[in-house]
């Protein structure tokens, strides 16, 4: 396949997918984690001052920050920076409290401000996408890397996530462009690939601090690489394993040394120029206060007050808080039940519910032709003593991925914080690779022109193409809803609600289409229990009624309109796993005689009271 029809069907594959997300982000409102990341972003761009959100490394938010801050140079809008609340001048990390109040409370244009904030976030979907086909074509040939790019383009988790002030993206990004780098210096370890490696890798841990898992995978990766490399050297092995341990091992260290040297502390200092040696302290002191293992919140407690290692506490306290949390999970609906402690099936059958079939089908069609070609490889190797030392040298990308793979989905299996496919989103890009090469790999044509082999070829194409339109079609039909998208084998968008909820349908997305829809149907008063990132009183003013899932519908009088968010709605309706305390189960169960009005998105529930 010629570079003259690879790259512009490439182009066009990425131009469409950022078509898709750009004008499907138009008629969202603010999720809920927007609301802490963007107001927070903007902070840290106009402040120096990192009091808000340290969760979450800050490079997504510094970009959303940066371009509300350029937007708002450019057209001469005044954005007002309440920093006269108590949840910035006295409160413990009070980003929710500060984040509404900032976005819709203090006259500024809340809807201007969320759609500059999402642009970089629709860049980083490009920059991603780039390096997915240019991976796939230089390991498998232009063919895998269309088919990568053409999974990637439309996978709804990405075209969902993909608009949204949210480190998912980004972390995918960074895990991905990161292992390029990395395996880059492995076949070429000149200082330069090194320099490289190591920004790209100190970048990478700015994006989400799941993306520290790369240590141990790269650590891992230097080690297998390094014992390839000195079996196969023709100095004896001692020697070999000791400089190639020096050049391998040794190098890993000097690049993760270079990207927290030179990206991170730098980056975290100026985040912390204005933010009060004693409110850092005082703010690690309470939210580390139930820290297990002491020595950590002490250590980083103690590194705060030395000015030269502010920095490096700060980075600390988020890698803690994210370790804090991941034990503690939260609570979620799943398959009927409520529980916070997690359930082991979540993010294996999330994901089958949430990618499309025709991925699913062509990773089972991969695993054949993978195992069929192993195990013909298998019985060959004892044959003719292949060097399998050389074949680590030969695979070492795969290699890398399918270790990653193993090494974050046991990560995430285990942890409790079941809230969304998209904590597994680092891993679809790799996936989306090796599905693509074993699938290239089957298309090779055949060393013979049989006419038998040639209409099997033939075949194939046809297999593949309605695979691919049945995955155009399953996708755009969503549309805008990515977030709602669940495949046909569960029933479709229409049926997600009754599986999952949170991050894989419901984040808070709908509440300007449900303006919309009052407006269209002359509603003029509706009751809501929303949960999301936007102000009600902000698009639906004096309609907007409040109402919980713990009021008694006794209080509805026949005629009023009644409006649910799924993740409210579910919860409500959820059984508490044994052991587990939920105040709010069962008081929807009420709904269930009830057929909805409408459904705003497949995420928002509107019932008019009989």
């Amino acid at each position: 396949m010629s570079k003259k029809i690879t790259y512009p069907l490439a182009a066009l594959m990425l131009i469409f997918m950022l078509y898709l997300s750009f004008s499907s982000m138009l008629g969202d409102s603010a999720i809920i984690d927007e609301v802490a990341h963007l107001p927070a972003g903007y902070s840290y761009i106009t402040q120096q001052d990192m009091r808000l959100n340290p969760e979450h490394p800050p490079l997504v938010k510094d970009l959303a920050g940066a371009s509300v801050w350029l937007w708002s140079k450019i057209s001469g809008e005044t954005i007002n920076f309440p920093d006269s609340l108590p949840s910035w001048q006295k409160d413990i990390n009070g980003q929710w409290d500060f984040g509404f109040n900032f976005i819709y409370n203090s006259c500024n244009n809340a809807d201007a401000m969320i759609f500059f904030g999402r642009i970089p976030t629709l860049l980083l979907l490009l920059i991603l996408g780039i390096y997915v086909f240019k991976w796939a074509r230089e390991l498998y040939g232009p063919f895998a890397g269309l088919l990568a790019l053409f999974l990637y383009s439309f996978s709804p988790t990405f075209l969902a996530h993909g608009r949204f002030v949210t480190t998912d993206v980004a972390a995918a990004a960074a895990i991905f462009i990161s292992s390029y780098y990395f395996v880059k210096w492995l076949k070429n370890p000149s200082v330069k690939n090194l320099i490289i490696a190591g920004l790209i890798f100190g970048l990478a841990q700015l994006a989400k601090f799941s993306v520290f898992l790369i240590v141990p995978l790269f650590a891992f990766i230097a080690l297998i690489w390094l014992l390839a490399k000195s079996k196969n050297s023709q100095e004896p092995l001692g020697r070999a394993l000791l400089k190639n341990a020096w050049k391998y091992l040794g190098g890993t260290v000097a690049l993760m040394a270079i990207g927290c040297i030179f990206i991170i502390l730098p980056v975290y200092f100026y985040h912390i120029i204005n933010y009060p040696v004693a409110k850092q302290q005082a703010d690690i002191k309470f939210i580390l206060s139930s820290f297990g293992i002491r020595i950590i919140p002490n250590t980083i407690y103690w590194l705060a007050g030395i000015p030269v290692l502010r920095a490096l506490a700060e980075y600390g306290l988020g890698l803690a808080m994210v370790m804090q949390r991941a034990a503690g999970g939260n609570t979620t609906y799943f398959l009927g039940e409520i529980s916070n402690l997690g359930w082991k099936s979540y993010f294996p059958l999330v994901y089958l519910m949430k990618e499309t079939l025709t991925l699913h089908i062509l990773t089972l069609l991969a695993l054949f032709v993978f195992t069929f070609n192993w195990l013909k490889n298998y019985t060959n190797a004892f044959k003719e003593k292949i060097n399998w030392s050389q074949t680590i040298e030969q695979k070492i990308a795969p290699i890398l991925m399918l270790s990653f793979l193993a090494l974050y989905w046991w990560y995430s299996i285990r942890t409790p914080l079941n809230i969304g496919v998209r904590h597994v989103l680092p891993t679809f890009a790799f996936i989306f690779i090796l599905v693509a090469g074993q699938i290239a790999s089957w298309f090779k044509k055949p060393a013979d022109n049989l006419p038998a082999k040639k209409s099997g070829l033939r075949l194939k194409y046809i297999l593949l193409s309605g695979l691919i339109v049945w995955q155009i079609v399953s996708v755009i039909s969503v549309y805008p809803s990515f977030l709602a998208y669940f495949n046909e084998a569960v029933g479709g968008p229409a049926n997600g609600y009754k599986y999952v909820t949170d991050s894989n349908l419901d984040w808070g997305q709908d509440m300007k289409r449900l303006a919309q829809w009052t407006e269209e149907n002359n509603v003029n008063k509706i009751y809501l229990d929303y949960f999301g990132g936007a102000t009600t009183e902000y698009y639906l003013g004096d309609k907007f009624m409040p109402w919980h899932c713990s009021a008694s519908p006794t209080m509805l009088k026949s005629g009023d309109w009644l409006a649910v968010s799924a993740t409210f709605l579910q919860g409500g309706r959820g059984k508490p796993v044994p052991g587990f305390q939920f105040d709010s189960g069962g008081c929807y169960n009420w709904l269930d005689s009830y057929t909805p009005t409408a459904v705003i998105g497949h995420s928002i529930f509107v019932y008019q009271i009989k």
